[in-house]
């Protein structure tokens, strides 16, 4: 499973953050809005503002490459972010994320694209 945080500036410009998980332990960024999710019908739901300081990242690593958005139109120079660690979600908190999905994209698997000449950037920092 993959969370994005997709980001766009007063001038068009669009970056996103991404979190790959796997099945484990639930997530306590999810567990926080999961009830939330739940009730979430066609016309979807407001949730406000989402802090993503409460996402324990648990490392400074993370892959930079200028890539495009995964859904239609697929828009080109998006900065991508995804960071290295891989967490854990539930079964159950999997289970209702994609139950409350009604976008006409519940089955998207975009295939891995081809790099065309882009480079893919990995950021070790560490602690002071």
């Amino acid at each position: 499973m993959e969370l994005h945080m997709v980001h766009n500036s007063p001038s068009g410009e669009i970056a996103v953050v991404a979190i790959l998980y796997k099945f484990g332990h639930p997530d306590t960024f999810i567990s926080k809005f999961l009830h939330h999710v739940k009730t979430v019908d066609h016309r979807g739901l407001d949730l406000g503002v989402v802090n993503p300081w409460e996402i324990k990242f648990g490392s400074r690593k993370y892959y930079r490459y200028l890539g495009s958005l995964t859904v239609p139109p697929c828009t080109q120079g998006v900065i991508w972010t995804v960071l290295k660690k891989v967490r854990t979600v539930s079964r159950e908190q999997a289970r209702a994320l994609r139950d409350a999905v009604h976008d006409g994209f519940e089955d998207n698997a975009r295939p891995v694209q081809q790099l065309d000449g882009r480079n893919v950037y990995m950021y070790n920092s560490r602690s002071p």
